[in-house]
């Protein structure tokens, strides 16, 4: 598992995080915008002890629980590909906290994801 120092974790504040979406998008998840763990191993809803990816299988929507914690794998990535599942933010810029961003970030990032949904053309965005 990554280990990382809070000045490490820091210095991922403003980082980019890419989108996970991949061939026909079925069901798109939507975050405000990553945390700063998320964008140290570059995948959504990476924190330990995070319950996205738990509540993704109990709901049976992936076959098993993906570990997200040290960055997703080649086979959980086709895995949900596969299944049609996507995760987006509202704002892709990390931040340790989501009340750390502006109205201006919110507002652009509401008008990027009316654009991203418009092209993506998910049957669920949740």
């Amino acid at each position: 598992m990554a280990r990382f120092t809070r000045a490490q974790l820091e210095s991922f504040n403003g980082a980019l995080v890419d989108d996970l979406v991949g061939g026909r998008v079925r069901l798109l998840f939507v975050g405000i915008n990553p945390g700063l763990w998320t964008a140290a191993v570059n995948a959504h809803f990476a924190r330990r002890g995070n319950r996205f990816w738990p509540a993704l299988h109990a709901a049976g929507i992936t076959p098993y629980e993906v570990d997200a914690s040290d960055g997703m794998r080649a086979d959980d990535l086709a895995m949900l590909a596969a299944l049609g599942v996507g995760i987006t933010n509202i704002v892709p810029t990390a931040s340790a906290r989501a009340d750390e961003l502006t109205r201006a970030e919110l507002r652009a990032g509401g008008a990027a994801l009316a654009a991203k949904v418009s092209a993506l053309r998910p049957n669920v965005v949740a």
